[in-house]
């Protein structure tokens, strides 16, 4: 590569990278700890799943309970059952049978099974759902839209391709040096060096998993505004319905279930399809149960399901139960090929999760979302460091140290605000979305308005290992004493994924400790040679 060439991406890369730091910060930041989204909730609700499946609730008995309450007769209804926790998403739509009393009434909302409790969206809204969120700024939308984008979306999708932009010049950059960059890294040297090892190193070794990351995030927050749009105007007249529609896993439009307003002359067993569902597709694991227009002739139970992933990496199951004439169509084989546009979305869901494996995975692409943040951060130490020189005019000096150090107070807090917001949800764990909405974003606030203030980018980054280190340690402690499920007791019960934060709030904080001696080492040593 000629020097001009060179010179191009180094610049490309600095400035597409130094515009979108604190977004792209944000992002991996709140992201890595989605990985973990569904434990953090059960840790906060204090809900282990335990054996909990589609299979073990008993769905006559909620239904028998949600009839009292609403009389179902004329209304849809569907089970959402995750895989990683105990709570199930229930919708209950209005009735058709217009001379129910209470026909206009709807639910949404999940339900334990355990306890038959059902909490709104809102009231069950937890800390991993708000990191989750955040990590594509869905929180932002409220503020209105760009075009048919949501504002959040729009900003995370656009972050996500100018992310994509700065990987590839970054690479282009370190190409020549590729090799020796993958080995390069000297913690006993200065500080200027570290960064810089910790910024190539860091940055070529998660090259693969940051490229993956930077196009599906493109096309998870842009494909359905952008591509779909595109795509339908061009070969559709405008129609998106019918494009998804012919690349969808059913292949055809979803016919309506009509209301006959005739009711069934027997009774109903939900649990029965569960068991013929069973018998049908051996090992299979059920993901969810709708009914269409309960208790009337023309009713209709749904079964979805998927094999397991060791059987079918790519897999979606339908069947459809005719009640009234004890007819079953089975609209896809959870056993088979589902297609490419199934399968093509399906492997961009997986690869971006992680949710292809286990709790192995998961933790690599958590270290991997940890390694994009201090890639972010080495970079903007490394930018200003290049800027502060005695040749560069001194409002531009002083204005690179205003950018760099509002930069490192709004990411740094970020640990310690995190580590405190667990505290704080699981010392009150029902106080629901606005309680989270308003400690986290006034703490993170307020945090970053005081280390503004102080103008020291040492010490910020010193005082945000620590205070993040010291409130991480108390999070187990304030578990076992708000809950009396120590860790013992969480490993002793296999409540493993109440067990995985635990010891994820131990495990942290002891490496951020040793950064935080690492900083102050470093810095003592910088003070000596001055």
């Amino acid at each position: 590569m000629n020097v001009k060439n060179y010179n191009r991406y180094f610049h490309l890369h600095t400035i597409s990278g130094i515009i979108i730091t604190v977004i792209l910060y944000i992002f991996f930041f709140a992201g890595s700890f989605s990985f973990f989204k569904n434990e953090i909730d059960s840790w906060q609700q204090n809900t282990p799943k335990k054996d909990y499946t589609a299979q073990t609730i008993n769905y006559n008995q909620i239904i028998d309970s949600l009839d009292s309450n609403y009389g179902l007769y004329g209304r849809n209804i569907s089970f959402r059952v995750s895989d990683k926790t105990r709570t199930v998403r229930l919708s209950v739509t209005p009735s058709k049978d217009t001379l129910n009393p209470k026909a206009k009434q709807r639910n949404f909302g999940y339900l334990n099974p355990e306890t038959n409790q059902i909490k709104s969206y809102q009231e069950n809204y937890g800390l991993g759902e708000f990191l989750y969120r955040l990590h594509f700024f869905a929180q932002v939308n409220a503020l209105g839209k760009v075009g048919p984008i949501p504002v959040g979306y729009f900003i995370a999708g656009l972050v996500s391709f100018l992310f994509l932009f700065a990987l590839l010049t970054g690479i282009l950059v370190h190409w020549k040096k590729i090799v020796s960059n993958f080995y390069i890294f000297r913690p006993w040297e200065k500080i200027k060096t570290i960064w810089t090892d910790l910024h190539t190193a860091l940055g070529v070794i998660s090259f693969p998993f940051q490229l993956i990351f930077a196009i599906t995030g493109s096309y998870f927050l842009l494909h359905y505004y952008v591509m779909m749009s595109s795509v339908a105007a061009l070969g559709y007249q405008g129609d998106v319905k019918k494009l998804q529609e012919d690349v969808n896993f059913r292949k055809g439009p979803v016919k309506e279930v009509i209301f006959e307003n005739k009711p069934l002359d027997h009774s109903i067993d939900i649990n029965n399809y569960l068991t013929q569902t069973e018998e049908r597709w051996k090992d299979a694991e059920i993901t969810g149960i709708s009914i269409d227009n309960y208790g009337d002739q023309s009713m209709v139970v749904t079964v979805n399901g998927k094999a397991p992933a060791a059987k079918q990496f790519n897999s979606k199951g339908e069947l459809k139960y005719h009640v009234a004439t004890n007819k079953v169509t089975q609209i896809a084989d959870p056993f088979a090929n589902p297609g490419y546009s199934y399968s093509f979305s399906n492997i961009l869901y997986e690869l971006h999760f992680g949710a292809f494996g286990g709790y192995l995975t998961r933790i690599v692409y958590f270290l991997v979302g940890v390694a994009g943040c201090i890639v972010i951060i080495s970079g903007v130490l490394i930018w200003l460091v290049a800027r502060d020189k005695k040749n560069v005019p001194e409002h531009k000096r002083k204005f690179n140290f205003w950018l760099a150090n509002t930069y490192m107070a709004i990411c740094l807090s970020m640990y310690p605000v995190t580590a405190l917001s667990f505290i704080a949800v699981k010392i009150f764990p029902d106080k629901g979305q606005s309680f989270i909405y308003s400690f986290y974003f006034w703490t993170w606030l307020i945090a970053t308005v005081l280390l503004l203030v102080r103008k020291n980018i040492y010490k910020t980054n010193r005082d945000c290992l620590l205070l993040g280190s010291i409130i991480g340690f108390c999070i187990p402690i304030v578990n076992g004493i708000c809950t009396g499920d120590w860790l013992w007791n969480n490993y002793k019960n296999q409540y493993f994924d109440i067990l995985t934060i635990d010891l994820f709030w131990i495990i942290v904080p002891i490496i951020t400790l040793f950064a935080y001696r690492l900083v102050i080492r470093k810095h003592e040593q910088k003070q000596m040679t001055q």
